[in-house]
């Protein structure tokens, strides 16, 4: 059997280990590994490619995707995915693997209603608002790269007696900013979950300054759009002086972590067993409670991804 594995969307820490497992785990399995080259883009224009060892030897510890990725316009139209569809059957590909967020897995739910396509979709996305699954392949190393600099920021906010508001990425999902404000010891969270209660925050700020506090960290969701904000507030309401950082793309990049090459293993291994003994598949791994399932794909794009209220309530951003 013949299948193919490609990147859609933005990229995330992990796609060259899951690439490179695919490959090898279906030539263990005495298969065809096929690379699409430039996703859904190079999927209209027929850049697909047999792999071979030497197409993914020594990529495992590399961040970005040595297949890259692109978003695709011109997917919207009927009459390319049509052409997408028939550079799969000339090169006699019987299944597809997708590593996306969640607009490629609604570009492939179209994709498999209107064409007989066997996929299933690897959640690879930093921002982790995919519905159905607890993690998404990159979380874990963006994280990392988030609380190093988190503790950068600390040292000479501390030093300086300053403010730092520091914007995550995450799209309109705030769980990096959640999480990292967690693991940072961050005195403020604003994300578009929950609306941000600056009366009482400013009221808890003012008494721990006047109590000795001479530094502040904001984490601030870039989805929220108020990063200048509570930046300006900061400054005017508790008189101290405020810097703002955006992290950006960094946030993408970087060799993956440990945990993130081996979920990408863990993946991929799950997607390539469902090809291979299903004859028509239209689902995503998800990981849950420490196991692995599959959810169909009708699911995870009809359904919102909602932050774990336990991280919610830790923050105390409910109150």
């Amino acid at each position: 059997m013949a299948l193919a594995i490609m990147g859609s969307g933005g990229d995330a820490p992990g796609m060259n280990a899951a690439v490179k497992k695919f490959v090898d785990y279906l030539y263990k399995r005495g298969e065809e590994p096929y690379l699409v080259y430039d996703g859904l883009e190079g999927l209209i224009d027929g850049r697909i490619k047999k792999a071979e060892h030497r197409d993914v030897a020594g990529i495992l510890h590399r961040g970005g995707c040595v297949i890259r990725s692109s978003r695709s316009k011109r997917f919207y139209d009927a009459a390319y995915r049509r052409q997408a569809y028939e550079n799969l059957q000339k090169h006699g590909i019987d299944g597809l693997v997708v590593l996306g967020g969640d607009g490629s897995f609604r570009a492939m739910d179209i994709f498999s209603k209107e064409f007989p396509l066997n996929f299933v979709g690897i959640p690879t996305t930093i921002d982790n608002d995919i519905y159905g699954t607890e993690y998404c392949l990159g979380v874990d190393t963006a994280l990392n790269t988030i609380r190093d600099a988190l503790d950068r920021i600390y040292d000479t906010a501390s030093t300086f007696n300053r403010a730092f508001v520091v914007e995550v990425m995450g799209r309109e999902c705030g769980y990096l900013a959640v999480i990292s404000a967690l693991g940072s010891g961050a005195e403020i969270c604003v994300i578009p979950e929950v609306d941000f209660n600056r009366p009482a925050t400013e009221t808890r700020l003012k008494d721990e300054i006047a109590h000795g506090r001479g530094y502040i960290l904001a984490v601030v969701a870039e989805g929220t759009h108020k990063t200048q904000e509570i930046a300006t507030w900061l400054e005017e309401s508790m008189g101290m002086e405020t810097r703002i950082t955006v992290l950006g793309h960094i946030q993408r990049g970087g060799a993956p972590s440990s945990y993130d090459r081996l979920m990408a293993f863990e993946f991929t291994v799950r997607a390539v067993d469902h090809l291979l003994k299903s004859e028509h598949s239209n689902k995503v791994v998800v990981y849950n409670e420490g196991g692995f399932g599959m959810m169909g794909i009708d699911d995870i794009v009809n359904n919102k991804y909602r932050i774990n209220p336990r991280h919610l309530a830790m923050l105390n951003i409910l109150d």
